[in-house]
């Protein structure tokens, strides 16, 4: 047969009869074009390869410089450029809030020293500073100021991930407390000096009852973004039927067909025609067993002095200790409820100064109502000290070492909140240097034990 497929078969059968042979000439040559065609494949495998990686390495170069020309930011990803300007390492734990955005509503305002998600949310690279070391720091502290005009009303609302704190600094304002038990309605007037307390997820509004602007100065336990859901807003998310349902007003559906949303947000609301709206309001004040749960006149508490100036605090004390009737059902009721604070106004006279202490149980965050001062900080390998003003909000990180001294010829008032609801526990620098025995101090400092006697015993305390 002249088929050559064939022939070349044959032969490799006899071949492999016959034992181990040298292949034929005609194998040798099949097998060196196999090797010949992978030696091409490989080097045109790592040809592709090495022009692909330097392709990429130019375009990387080539759009980073891109970057650094449009001055696009990275969010941290590359460094920082050497000359690209630092924040002042104090804007840690300080806030100037009157240059902060005014959050203007129908009937007030609202000004805020918080934590925001979106960078481009903060108006400064200082006020981006403060949200980002109040968060880093876990602080569960978010500041806020809210005006409300005359007449005016804090919509009815309530908050997913916080309680909130407050200090009447002016004005006058009824409020209202809905709880979780059957629906319990806690109503009372408040006035300017005393606090409020809304334990999170509980339904509560504020109305100015007064002829002057209400100021609140409050504090939420949250160092994320507060999540708030108003009533009127809850009211038109849900489906027509589904409040009808619910509600059972007469007419039904058709008549919750006749609410219309504002345009305008009405979170803090004062209808122009509210004389033709309203009638005959009525200002009830609950029981004092239901009122000082949410309520407590810390300007008629009592005074704790201290060498260069006065305390006075909202706060709990075990056993009641201290505290009056009313006041016991307020300290109880912080301490009830998880994750509340402690407040307190801290006056310094003129010259006067908060020594050096640090908290061990509590983040500390303070609003500066009157005066001058400055302030200091002293946490591990960082150092901040700062002058402070009216309107300034402060922070100082559980465990720094922080001090308060007054510079102007009137008294320096701070409103004060701890992130504790059990007995804020502190350590005052006068205290542990005399609890530290001399000749371990003498042995620190290089100094001879005798000269350790030269620094006077502190006196009993009281205040803080």
């Amino acid at each position: 047969m002249d088929n050559q497929a064939f022939e070349m078969h044959g032969e490799s059968v006899q071949s492999s009869s016959k034992g181990e042979e040298w292949p034929k000439k005609e194998e040798r040559k099949g097998s060196w074009s196999l090797m010949k065609v992978f030696l091409v494949c490989l080097l045109a495998c790592i040809i592709t390869t090495s022009i692909g990686v330097l392709a990429l390495s130019l375009v990387y170069v080539k759009n980073t410089a891109f970057m650094k020309e449009m001055g696009v930011k990275d969010n941290g990803a590359t460094s920082p450029k050497p000359d690209e300007k630092s924040v002042d390492i104090k804007y840690q734990f300080l806030y100037h809030l009157g240059k902060s955005k005014v959050h203007n509503y129908p009937g007030g305002e609202i000004q805020w020293a918080r934590f925001r998600e979106d960078i481009n949310e903060y108006q400064s690279d200082e006020e981006m500073e403060f949200g980002r070391s109040i968060n880093k720091h876990r602080s569960k502290m978010t500041f806020g100021t809210l005006r409300i005009k005359s007449k005016g009303l804090r919509a009815p609302h309530w908050h997913f991930n916080a309680n909130e704190h407050g200090y009447l600094l002016q004005g006058t304002a009824w409020i209202g407390v809905i709880g979780a038990d059957d629906s319990v309605v806690t109503t009372y007037n408040v006035t300017a000096g005393q606090v409020i307390f809304f334990p999170r997820n509980t339904v509560h509004w504020v109305k100015n009852v007064g002829s002057e602007d209400c100021v609140f100065l409050l504090f939420f336990t949250t160092h994320e973004e507060l999540q708030t859901l108003d009533v009127d807003d809850a009211f038109f998310s849900t489906p027509e039927d589904i409040a009808a349902r619910a509600l059972k007003p007469q007419g039904g559906v058709n008549f919750i067909r006749t609410f219309k949303k504002q345009v305008e947000d009405q979170a803090i609301n004062l209808p122009p025609n509210l004389n033709e709206l309203v009638q005959n309001a009525t200002y009830v004040q609950s029981p004092d067993k239901l009122v000082w749960q949410y309520f407590y006149n810390l300007k008629g508490s009592a005074k704790y002095p201290f060498p260069g100036g006065i305390f006075q605090w909202a706060r709990y004390r075990i056993n009641g200790t201290g505290l009056n009737e009313t006041e016991k059902i307020f300290s109880e009721s912080l301490n009830k409820h998880e994750n509340t604070l402690t407040l307190a106004t801290l006056r310094i006279f003129s010259n006067g100064l908060g020594q050096p202490h640090f908290d061990f149980n509590a983040n500390e965050m303070g609003y500066v109502i009157s005066g001058c001062g400055q302030a200091g900080v002293i946490l591990s390998g960082v150092t901040a000290n700062f002058n402070i003003g009216i309107g300034d909000v402060i922070f100082f990180p559980v465990g720094t070492q922080h001090y308060l001294k007054s510079l102007c010829d009137e008294d320096l008032l701070l409103i004060l909140a701890y992130t504790t609801g059990n007995q804020l526990e502190t350590l005052r620098m006068n205290d542990y240097f005399h609890g530290t025995a001399d000749h371990i101090l003498a042995q620190l400092f290089l100094k001879e034990q005798a000269e350790f006697k030269k620094f006077p015993k502190p006196a009993k305390k009281s205040g803080k």
